[in-house]
């Protein structure tokens, strides 16, 4: 049976392809591309080149049109030719099959570079489970391309589709096994962590969510004082790491969970079912924004449609714009106060700007706050307004104790 690991892309740079439709401007598309520029280079890969294209829609048997592909096959020929292609949207097993038949090298999509990254960073049992599942699920219809030998057969007495059956049904066989087997290991780990997460008793919990490499990580360390691992890479953290922290004499679980990005695969979304039941099951959500990237605000609707798609839509949420010492705004940008300058903005610049009003612009009731979690500005206004917000949360489910929760108040919970 074909190996995810096996079939992992070595190579070290690589062309990246962009595709303007309908449905994506040049503008989104160029944003699209900075940012798999960042995958490919946590990937470990080199960008050497940009091709873009206009289209009403793509080809349906080359993504982009042959003529733009006959273009990147010469320049990787003359300029590049260890190099792998990278596409930004999802391609077609077909479209995969046509694209590196005419290109004779390996070629890559958004999806399948997400899930070669995924599978390099996971380091528990658990996140490893659920990225061999969904390497798995990405694999089963591209397995054609994976054998180059069809013609070989196996025959004989006792083969299950008797004389001469072809390898890749079984190794389609075998994957469907697979994938059943790891489908209901994970259905355990489910179990276990429902069971984990009813133990914790009546402590309200909070979950950091937001845009890969936002600094949720980071977070996490300042308010709960642990030693998350935090890194300036995309995804740094798959697995949800969950601290007991305690304001005031107010105690309540804080879990930081997987990045969200563009274009997620789908097959992540479904094997991290465990993973993003901690932001479904949460009393409060402190919505992560890094206010000093370019493509800020799409970051945050992206994040508001992916809470929305899981399950997560509408929930009580304080919106964190971080990194507030390295924002600086656009020059032509007419919703800010003044010109691009090189000193920083203060808080009270940036409460008055159009990004404090962000987080009521789709949803009533969310508060926001601009903080710097790496030089710890205004946390202690983030840690008041979290504190108010988790005992308002308390006190509403739990009206008996209310004059017992400034008191001798212990309760068992994860540390």
């Amino acid at each position: 049976m074909i190996d995810p690991q096996e079939t992992r892309i070595t190579a070290e740079q690589a062309v990246l392809i962009g595709l303007a439709t309908d449905k994506q401007t040049p503008e989104q598309v160029e944003e699209y591309l900075d940012e798999l520029d960042f995958l490919a280079n946590t990937a470990g890969i080199e960008t050497v080149k940009r091709f873009t294209q206009r289209m009403h829609k793509p080809d349906g048997k080359f993504h982009i049109g042959s003529g733009k592909l006959a273009e990147v096959k010469a320049w990787i020929e003359e300029r590049a030719p260890e190099s792998c292609v990278i596409f930004d949207d999802e391609l077609t097993p077909a479209q995969q099959r046509n694209i590196e038949k005419e290109l004779d090298r390996p070629v890559l999509d958004r999806p399948r570079l997400i899930l070669d990254i995924f599978a390099g960073r996971a380091r528990t049992a658990h996140a490893k489970t659920q990225v061999e599942l969904a390497q798995y699920e990405y694999m089963l219809p591209r397995l054609t391309k994976l054998w180059t030998h069809l013609e070989r057969q196996r025959g004989g007495t006792g083969t299950r589709g008797g004389a001469g059956e072809k390898e890749i049904e079984t190794d389609r066989r075998l994957v469907r096994d697979r994938i059943s087997l790891l489908k209901n290991q994970l259905k355990d780990i489910d179990r276990q962590k429902q069971t984990q997460r009813g133990n914790r008793g009546k402590l309200v919990r909070v979950a950091l969510v937001g845009y890969t490499n936002v600094g949720k990580s980071t977070l996490m360390n300042v308010l709960s004082k642990s030693d998350v691992f935090a890194e300036n890479k995309l995804f740094a953290t798959l697995d949800t790491t969950v601290r007991k922290v305690v304001l005031g004499n107010l105690p309540f679980l804080l879990s930081d969970t997987v990045g969200f990005i563009r274009k997620l695969p789908h097959q992540l979304i479904e094997s991290f079912k465990s993973t993003l039941d901690e932001t479904r099951e949460a009393d409060l959500l402190l919505h992560i924004v890094d206010i000093s990237h370019p493509q800020f605000e799409s970051q945050y609707n992206t994040v508001r449609q992916t809470l929305e798609e899981i399950g997560a839509g509408g929930k009580p949420t304080i919106v964190v714009f971080n990194k507030i010492d390295a924002y600086q705004p656009a020059p032509h940008d007419p919703h800010d106060l003044a010109p691009k300058r090189e000193d920083q903005y203060t808080l009270e610049e940036l409460e008055r700007t159009w990004m404090s009003r962000i987080a009521h612009k789709d949803a009533d009731g969310e508060e926001a706050i601009f903080i710097s979690a790496t030089r710890k500005d205004n946390i202690d206004v983030l840690r008041k307004l979290l504190y108010e917000r988790v005992k308002a949360i308390h006190v509403a489910r739990y009206p008996y104790e209310k004059d017992l929760l400034f008191r001798d108040w212990t309760v068992e919970g994860e540390e």
